[in-house]
């Protein structure tokens, strides 16, 4: 090998392993304000944006949608969105809330927004790391987070008063086993909780999109 390429090569490797030990110095100084009331530098945001974006995009284009207009499934989707998700994402009517003025990255403000359905779905079911937003797919079955993004396609376009009619109709926070027992009425579901047990049990399949006998919940307590 040449001396000129051997140099070269060497002043590369030593380039960059000064970058690296410059880097992890950096990290560890702890100079770096990761408070969520003090924004990303413009260049550190643009990176997570992107990452974030390509992310999700990569892994949403391979799913298959089912039928989003279903009523009933659009009105169920009603129900545990008001129960999981307005705290930060907001609902008709409703104005900026203690989560959603701390988080940050800000949540976007799903009352204004359209969200593509299958990058929707992802981002439901498995979360986005570092950002407040959960993976609900640890305890919501997928068919109840279609529910969801069946009413997200809807909710741009909705008022207040047609908001909450669609979340009186829904049933209320259900989403087939795994939701929060505080709040449940236990003497009213009692049976039908029974019947969701035997019905994991036997391996039955549960209809999602209309769920009449799942007690309301108060105000939400989940944020999304």
């Amino acid at each position: 090998m040449p001396f000129v390429k051997r140099s070269t090569l060497l002043t590369l490797a030593v380039l960059s392993g000064v970058g690296v030990l410059a880097f992890a110095g950096f990290v560890y100084s702890g100079v770096y304000d990761v408070g969520a009331d003090n924004a990303h530098t413009r260049p550190v945001l643009s990176l997570l944006q992107t990452m974030r974006e390509r992310s999700i995009a990569s892994r949403a284009e391979k799913l298959t949608l089912p039928p989003l207009n279903d009523p009933a499934r659009i009105r169920q989707g009603a129900g545990n969105y008001n129960a999981m998700c307005t705290g930060c994402h907001l609902a008709p009517g409703i104005a900026e809330t203690e989560l959603s003025k701390g988080l940050y990255p800000a949540p976007p403000n799903l009352t204004r927004e359209h969200v593509d359905p299958r990058e929707a779905f992802w981002a439901i079911k498995h979360g986005i790391k570092a950002s407040g937003m959960p993976a609900w797919g640890k305890s919501m079955r997928d068919d109840y987070i279609w529910n969801m993004v069946a009413f997200l396609q809807q909710l741009p376009a909705l008022d207040a008063a047609t908001y909450h009619e669609m979340v009186e109709k829904s049933g209320g926070h259900s989403h087939g086993g795994g939701e929060s027992e505080v709040g449940h009425h236990h003497d009213d579901d009692h049976e039908d909780a029974d019947h969701h047990d035997d019905a994991r049990e036997h391996g039955d399949h549960m209809e999602p999109a209309a769920p009449s006998t799942v007690p309301k919940h108060g105000k939400p307590g989940h944020h999304h």
